[in-house]
């Protein structure tokens, strides 16, 4: 792929759905590159403890579908991992992400979770995580959580790297509306243009979306189809409930787009993992405009639907299934630590 820079500097909005790379296998990670773009994915969601993003930087550098796509076509984005919290480390964790993704800037990046650690030590000219580096995602029971850094120290940090060129936006995400709020009010140059967090049927977190909208903080919905290839096996299946599955017969889509349809007619934008081409044309399918829930057949032409919006009934019905059920949960990584961020 042919990249090149530019000056035109896109929001996230322009990019309503991404493609999530959580999870993605190195053998995977060529082809489900390939594909999403071919198919017209644009926004690109990454992160260090996904530890992939070498293999992606490969792949956006490997992958040829015509040379049409350019640097400045994509949106990629990735997320600072919490031993990178303090001031003087937090350019650290975005050269060795940059230099894992064979990339000069990043055009979203965010603080991955509002905790620090204790800091681990890399080399940012080393592609790839191993050994010791291999350890940035551990807390070890809470153990490695660093209290003495603050979220205005790091964000401080990361205003310099927008200075610098060196990143686009800057963010947040797994941000609750207190600390959110903590952040906003801490007279900042720049304030977070996305928060992202996890939002499904089952975590629907109004409360937070009403206060980010009224911030004008664009929230991004990780997990949008409750994450089928990471939960439990005691968490519920999301695409297996009754009342998405009618909805879904209702409109003549998939459980799937009903989740990702929900989540663009709430304003949202989402980040959907797949790598399935046909997963993948599914989910993009879905395009929201003017409040309508839109269907581009262009991407599949088997398929008839043209559009939709969800009646009031149909959205008193999915906000029913508020359960407050979280796919991804601190409290189980970071012990007591975790009351400081979800209590």
């Amino acid at each position: 792929m042919n990249i090149s820079s530019s000056n035109s500097h896109p929001h996230p909005l322009d990019f309503p759905i991404g493609l999530g790379t959580m999870d993605i296998q190195p053998d995977n990670t060529l082809t489900a590159i390939e594909s999403a773009l071919s198919l017209g994915y644009r926004r690109i969601d990454c992160a260090p403890v996904y530890f992939n993003e070498d293999k992606i930087g490969d792949a956006l550098s490997e992958v040829d579908i015509g040379n049409i796509i350019q640097r400045k076509d994509l949106f990629v984005v990735s997320k600072l991992a919490s031993p990178f919290h303090r001031k003087k480390h937090v350019k650290i964790g975005l050269q060795k992400t940059l230099n894992d993704l064979r990339l000069d800037y990043l055009d979203l990046y965010l603080m991955h979770w509002p905790q620090a650690f204790k800091y681990v030590d890399i080399d940012p000219n080393i592609r790839g995580y191993d050994g010791e580096a291999g350890k940035i995602d551990d807390s070890n029971n809470g153990e490695n959580i660093d209290p003495n850094v603050s979220i205005h120290e790091t964000w401080s940090a990361m205003e310099e790297l927008v200075d610098e060129g060196l990143v686009r936006n800057i963010g947040v995400s797994n941000f609750p509306v207190s600390l959110l709020h903590e952040l906003m009010s801490g007279n900042h140059r720049i304030q977070p243009v996305v928060n992202q967090v996890e939002m499904h049927p089952y975590l629907q977190q109004s409360k937070l979306l009403a206060y980010c909208q009224k911030r004008n903080v664009h929230v991004q919905a990780y997990s949008p189809l409750g994450s089928p290839g990471y939960k439990e096996d005691d968490d519920p299946t999301l695409l297996d409930d009754p009342v998405l599955k009618k909805i879904a017969m209702n409109h003549g889509i998939t459980v799937a787009q009903v989740c990702i349809g929900w989540a663009l007619q709430r304003g949202t934008t989402v980040v959907v993992k797949s790598t399935s081409p046909e997963r993948q044309r599914e989910n993009i399918k879905l395009q929201l405009t003017d409040s309508v829930v839109s269907i581009d057949n262009s991407v599949d032409e088997n398929s008839s639907a043209a559009g939709f919006m969800f009646s009031e009934e149909e959205l008193r019905e999915i906000a029913g299934l508020e359960s407050g059920h979280r796919l991804f949960r601190p409290e189980e990584w970071w012990g007591d630590m975790a009351m400081a961020v979800f209590d």
